[in-house]
């Protein structure tokens, strides 16, 4: 479907219908992410198969979103690209909070404080964070980017998706006007950045699942202003603008300068590289 021709009333009603169903979707997959607070101790094996599940399920009925206003199958969700483009994404993710954690220590806002070799809860927020990855890119990525980019462009695709994306992170505990914008930049751009120039979802969803993964469970930063078990019990101190505070590392400078360059990184090599992108 050429997004360009369609009515714009239709388009308005596709992108609408799109990000409050998979935002629906979110929701259900994201029930066996709580399973072990919300009835109790559950197998890890267990809520790791459920949240797999969850994912697939999600990723699913992305396809089906595709098959019922594209009529064709997912572009961006090519099976031959799984693996690397997420295992690349991923890397990337790890990378990312490695520099913005060592930079924060380097200028004395970050130090290990001790450490807790608590396996089960690294193995359970590694999946965890998959379907968070998963939910938030189908909607993000491939809804609202995607449909814009098609429409009006990758500009105001990348600043218009950008900018919803971190301002739905207003409502997190601990969240500031400023925070939101810090995600926007850093992670809005960077993912959709990201996805423009791999043309995959991959990509994104592993470059978010590694990025929130190591920020809390490992760093043992706030996610996004909600805190969580971790390896690292830091010790984290000076002014927000280093640390970014009680919302996390997300709302720092470093955090958000790296987040920016790598953006346009991405772009640059969307541009200079012919038949990366969709």
């Amino acid at each position: 479907m050429n997004r360009q021709d369609t009515p714009f009333w239709k388009w308005i009603l596709l992108l609408l219908g799109g990000f409050l169903l998979y935002t629906l979707i979110y929701g259900v997959i994201s029930i066996p992410t709580g399973l072990d607070e919300s009835v109790g101790w559950i197998p890890l094996w267990l809520q790791a198969v459920l949240c797999v599940l969850g994912s697939a399920v999600g990723l699913g009925m992305y396809a089906l979103w595709w098959k019922w206003t594209e009529k064709r199958r997912p572009a961006d969700l090519p099976k031959r690209a799984m693996a690397a483009h997420t295992g690349l994404g991923f890397g990337v993710g790890l990378l990312y909070f490695f520099i913005v954690t060592g930079v924060i220590a380097l200028l004395g806002g970050y130090r290990v404080g001790s450490v807790n070799w608590d396996w089960n809860m690294l193995v359970r927020n590694l999946f965890v964070f998959l379907v968070v990855a998963v939910g938030e890119e189908v909607i993000f990525r491939g809804v609202v980017f995607r449909m814009m980019d098609d429409r009006w462009g990758t500009v105001v695709a990348l600043l218009v998706s950008a900018l919803i994306f971190g301002f739905v992170h207003i409502f997190n505990d601990n969240a500031t006007v400023w925070s939101s914008l810090a995600i926007a930049v850093e992670a809005g751009l960077l993912l959709g950045a990201a996805y423009k120039w791999s043309g995959t979802l991959w990509m994104p969803i592993g470059l978010h699942w590694a990025w929130n993964y190591f920020q809390g469970p490992v760093f043992g930063f706030a996610v996004s202003g909600n805190g969580t078990s971790s390896l690292i019990t830091p010790v984290v101190e000076g002014s927000d603008w280093l640390t970014g505070g009680s919302f996390g590392a997300e709302a720092s400078v470093p955090a958000f300068v790296l987040g920016l360059v790598a953006a346009i990184l991405f772009l640059y090599w969307w541009k200079r590289t012919p038949g990366t992108s969709r």
